[in-house]
Parts: structure tokens; sequence; C-alpha cells
């Protein structure tokens, strides 16, 4: 089938730009006026490691969100809840993530909280802002909605192939611009196919074909320049939510972005990981004496044996390469932000929903968010590793190995609750309001509720015991702002976290953790043992067992209990 060209006046734009003016567009500007309050941008990585940014570690190309880094403050404890959606929910409520309704997937299930999207007893960023004036805006992955599935299977598959059409993916009741965001332009479901994406809306409305040359990663930044630019010359601030979707699987990149990493990843995961280590250590981001280099999952499997070593390197490259489109988005987010005169007095905030993914995707096969053909009728390849990962024809992910690399120097993975699940790069930018030194970093125990009441304190805005009618919960966030002032706070004196099983409980520098496949308690002190090798659970009883306490009793008092039935 012909993708016809979308045109904006006389000229073809960018789909993500012309796709909201068409559908939607800005309001004529007021005349400028004097903003105080400074401007928000969250900018939300998907999938990304540990240490994938070059600001973090990472060989990939990044000067963009580098230069945030190098002009910011990088926090070193800084926590999100392992996986896409569960993350989603506490970021944009303040809230743990059952709290707010998503304890697993966006299935709706029968428990509190597992209803699979935001409920009404949370209140969004957005709510929130917009209520004390803000202009709100989202460009990217939404996923805290339940999905609108079809119950015959090959009418789900000709829906994701684009060959049928439906007017929801979600109920619009659960959709962003129905919880306070004034504009979006996104996907409405987690997995998308970056040439021709599945769930892709402005507002409400479905966008049922793309232009030919289309790719993801770009409509996003470039719909977030558009709202920038349209807010330019209003005196309200706004707050910009950019979700992106990379580097989540498939991998699904450019070419010429793949050709920069061509010969990058032939060392191996060996090599990468050393080098990346060694990195961290020299930046100062890690300190040798308490963060040790884990041992490599499964490291029988040497590269130099390694029967796939071409394709495996390619698979990162793509990898990279995903990285590096987005990257070069912000650098074009910056821009507009400088050349509107807004860079000084907007806060921008960078990090990743979760640890890299170890998931084999291609195993998962086509159904419910995955297509088995093109919109033209090009046949996907699941098979593994039959065809080199990069074009919408595959479908294909890193695979275990290289996400360890990925999460240097820590253990585990997305859906985990080790360091390489839920330990974030979190970065944050605000010349006219961070005093720090340029670059700094901040110990400062974070996580990714705390924006909430960070955003609340800079805007002035207040957090509602009602809304529309709704008890709203009490946020358990903190606010990030003596950070930026270069106060010494010590954040999170608690946190906790369970996931499909998965969970731990940090009080002060003790860490009790288990994993999804296997309930055994593990105790680290992160004091002196930050990537998690030393588990002292059989030499400090009296520990776990004070620590499990305080994990039960936070489960039952959010949500976490009961479970749904059909688990």
């Amino acid at each position: 089938m012909h993708r016809k060209k979308l045109i904006f006046g006389a000229a073809t734009v960018c789909a993500g730009a012309m796709l909201l003016f068409t559908l939607g567009g800005f309001k004529k500007a007021t005349p400028p006026g004097k903003k105080t309050r400074p401007n928000i941008v969250v900018i939300l990585a998907d999938d990304m490691g540990f240490s994938d940014l070059g600001c973090y570690g990472g060989e990939i190309n990044t000067p963009n969100i580098n230069y945030l880094a190098e002009n910011g403050i990088r926090y070193t404890q800084f926590y999100n809840t392992s996986r896409c959606c569960p993350t989603r929910a506490s970021l944009l409520t303040g809230l743990y993530n059952h709290q707010a309704g998503i304890g697993k997937m966006t299935d709706a299930e029968d428990e509190p909280g597992y209803q699979g999207h935001i409920t009404e007893h949370a209140v969004t960023l957005a709510e929130v802002l917009k209520s004390a004036g803000y202009h709100t805006a989202m460009s990217g992955k939404w996923h805290v909605a339940n999905t609108n599935g079809q119950p015959d299977p090959k009418e789900q598959l000709n829906w994701l192939n684009h060959h049928t059409t439906y007017p929801a993916f979600s109920p619009i009741e659960q959709y962003p611009t129905s919880r306070g965001f004034e504009k979006f332009f996104g996907t409405i479901w987690g997995v998308v196919d970056f040439y021709d994406p599945f769930s892709l809306v402005s507002g409400t409305t479905p966008i049922k074909e793309v232009p030919r040359n289309y790719y993801h990663t770009d409509a996003i930044a470039d719909t977030a320049v558009a709202y920038i630019r349209g807010y330019a010359n209003d005196d309200q601030p706004f707050f910009l939510y950019v979700a992106e979707n990379a580097p989540h699987w498939p991998l699904h990149a450019l070419p010429e972005d793949i050709a920069k990493y061509k010969d990058t990843y032939k060392g191996g995961w060996e090599a990468i990981r050393e080098a990346r280590y060694k990195k961290m250590v020299k930046l100062g981001l890690i300190d040798a004496a308490t963060t040790k280099l884990s041992p490599r999952f499964k490291d029988e499997q040497s590269w130099e044996s390694n029967p796939d070593k071409e394709w495996d390197a390619v698979a990162m490259a793509t990898h990279a390469a995903m990285i590096d489109r987005m990257d070069q988005g912000i650098g074009r987010i910056i821009k507009a932000l400088k050349e509107t005169n807004q860079l000084d007095n907007t806060l921008i905030v960078f990090l990743s929903d979760n640890g890299a993914s170890a998931e084999i995707c291609n195993h998962y096969g086509p159904g419910f968010d995955r297509p088995n053909e093109t919109r033209d009728g090009r046949k996907i390849e699941y098979a593994d590793k039959k065809a080199m990962p990069g074009p919408e024809t595959t479908y294909y992910s890193i695979g275990p190995r290289w996400a360890n690399v990925a999460n240097t120097p820590y253990r585990y993975w997305k859906a985990e609750s080790f360091e390489g699940g839920i330990h974030t790069p979190m970065i944050a930018y605000w010349p006219k309001g961070i005093t720090v030194k340029k670059g700094a970093y901040s110990k400062q125990v974070g996580h990714v509720m705390d924006f909430m009441n960070t955003f609340i304190e800079l805007a002035g805005a207040k957090y509602p015991a009602n809304y529309n009618g709704h008890t709203i919960r009490q946020s358990s966030g903190v606010s990030l702002v003596p950070s930026f002032k270069g106060k010494v706070v010590t954040g999170h004196e608690e946190l906790f976290n369970e996931h499909f099983g998965a969970r731990y409980a940090r009080v002060g520098n003790w860490k009790l953790v288990s994993m999804s496949n296997d309930s055994t308690w593990h105790l680290f002190n992160l004091a002196e043992d930050k990537s998690e090798v030393h588990d002292l659970a059989a030499q400090e009883p009296v520990k776990v067992k004070e620590l499990e306490g305080l994990w039960r009793e936070w489960a039952a008092t959010h949500s976490v209990f009961p479970k749904p039935k059909k688990e």
C-alpha cells in the first residue's frame, strides 16, 4: 500500500510536527511576557542501560546529552521501578506504581494495585502543573492505559499490520489529553515499529498513515520542537514530557546511524564492559573501592568462541544507533529552546525508565502488540539471527549478554530489582536555577516519584487532597530542589519495589532483594558493595528479618497486596 505524502502548506515537513499542527495546532500566541517560573522538560529514554551514555561511561556518541550532564548535575543514586509502564505511572503521579494502579502491566485486573491504568485516585504532573498555570504537552510513549485488544487473534494481527482500523487503542478517558495534557502526539501502547508505529495518535485522533521516510524517534523530537516554538511567545511557562521509545526493542535503526558503529562492538562483551567500567571510574561516577565490576553474565561463553559474533556486533551497533538518533533529536530540542531564548530558564531532566532489557523478543513471536508483516505485506523475520537487525522487516533485541554490558557495572537488567534493573542515569540541567558547579555529581537517593514534589516546588503548585471528586493518595516523593543548590540531602532513607515477584527493600545502605523467578532474599551493604557482589544474608539473619518485615509492611499499605486472583 502506498503511503500518502502528508503536506503542510506548500512543503512536506517532519511527520511529528506536521501532524501536530494539522490535527490540532496552537492557538495564536499571546504577546511576550515575563516568565519567572521555569519551563520543565522531562525526557525519558526506554530500556537504556546505565552506562550507555557517553557521560555515564559508554562509547555511544551522545554529545547533546553529554552537554546537559557537563553543564548540570549527574545523579549517582537515582531509581526507577524496573519496567516501562510502572515507571511511567510512578514518574507521572509521584506515587509508588501500585498506588497509581499499575502494579504489573496495562491489563485491567481485579485488585486496586493492578488496574492497568493511572487510576482516579492519582493526579498526573500535567494535571497539577496545568492547575498552576502551565501549558502541558507530551510527545512519545504513553503506556499507562488499558489496551483495547481484539478478541480474534487474526483480527488483532490485521490491526497491528495496519490492514484494518478501530477508533480507540485504549479508553479515551485514559488518553493523555484526558489526564492533563493539552497536546499529545505519540503512541498509546508500548511497543512500536519505529518506521510505522501502531497506536499512533494526535490528541485522540488515530494517525492512519505516515510518510514513507517516517522514523518515530525523529517525529517525537520534532513534535517536541514544534511545541517549544509554539509556546515561545506565551507568558505562561510550559511542561513538556518527551517519552522516547528508543532504544526499546525491536532493533530498528537507520542505516547511516548503524554504520557509525559497524566496528565498535567487534571486540565483544568483555572488552566493551571493561572499557566502560574504567571510564566510569575515571569520570568519578563510581568508586572502584566500593563498586566492583560484577561478574559477567554467563561468562563461560567467550566472545572469541561465539559463533554469532558478527550478528551480535551488529545488534549492539543497532542499539547504539537508536540512542545516537535519540541524542540527535535532543540536540534539536536544546537548539529550539536556545533560539527562542528559553533555554536558561528551562529545567531539563533526562533519565531512563529501567535498565537495558535481557529479553529475546523474537521468541515472543507475532501477536498482541507485535505485527507479522509490514503495511505493504512484507513478512517480518522472527527466526533466531536469520537476518541482520535494523530494518522494519526484522524483530530482534540485544539479549542478556549485551544487556549485562549496557548496565555496567551492575548485575541483571529490566524487570529485576537488582541495581541493573532499577538504577537509572539521571541528569538535571537548568542554567538559571542550578547553582552547583557545572558537571557536579549528586549522591542524593532519588526516585522517579520525586519529580512531583520537585516540580510543585518550582511551579508554586499545590498537590490536591481531592481531584475531580476523588480522594488523592499522598505522594511518597521528596524534592530534588535542594540538590540543585548544593545542599547535602540524604533523600529517601527507605525505598521499596515489587514487580512480577522481583522485590527489594532499601533502608539506608542496606538492601534486601530477590529475583522474579526465585523468592530467596539476598542482602547487600551498598556502602561497601554497590554492585551487589557479596551476599550477606547468611551472616546477617537479623537484618534480613528486619528488612523483610519492612518490605511486607510497605507492600500491605501500598496496594502490592492483594494480588490479582488470576496471577
